[in-house]
């Protein structure tokens, strides 16, 4: 009988990017670098340790933080931004944190493959639009350069969380 292979998260190289581009370089240059500094965290482990808290007595793990940035992802760049007719990724009659908290560790591979293409979806949906674009958020004007920023902003404090959790699962502290 063959054993069953366990799946693992697989290696990332962060881009580079030039630190003096203008806006329309910079801001979806630094998104990704963002993007695949907490794909990195995620690296080398297995569904079971994504799926593990480790932070008490918080139950965040980073199997929650995949399935919340491809759910993130969706909300901002498909369904406000280009108002793509889509479902959410998660039934909002489940709960704002069904995310984070319905945790499956056999489906992490599947999870880790539906953020990497929610990324892409929302790269395409942004590809050619301008910063001054705007949407309608709650009666106000919302520009695809404020997403930029909010994004940034989302992985930036994610990234910190996945580093604690990230340490405490097998002491790596990688930048």
């Amino acid at each position: 009988m063959i054993a069953a292979m366990t799946w693992t998260a697989p290696e990332v190289t962060r881009p580079s990017g030039d630190t003096a581009a203008n806006e329309r370089i910079l801001l979806p240059s630094l998104l990704a670098w963002h993007r695949s500094t907490f794909l990195g965290k995620c690296a080398g482990l297995t569904g079971e340790q994504l799926a593990q808290a480790s932070v008490p007595p918080s139950n965040l793990t980073l199997l929650g933080l995949i399935r919340h940035l491809a759910k993130v992802e969706r909300i901002w760049f498909r369904l406000r931004y280009t108002a793509q007719d889509i479902e959410p990724l998660y039934d909002l009659a489940l709960g704002k944190d069904h995310d984070f908290e319905v945790l499956d560790a056999t489906k992490a591979e599947e999870a880790y493959n539906t953020l990497l293409d929610e990324i892409r979806l929302a790269d395409e949906a942004a590809a050619d639009g301008s910063l001054d674009d705007t949407f309608d958020l709650g009666g106000d004007p919302f520009s695809l350069r404020m997403l930029y920023v909010h994004m940034i902003g989302e992985y930036a404090r994610h990234n910190g969380h996945a580093d604690l959790i990230r340490e405490r699962i097998d002491g790596d502290t990688g930048a």
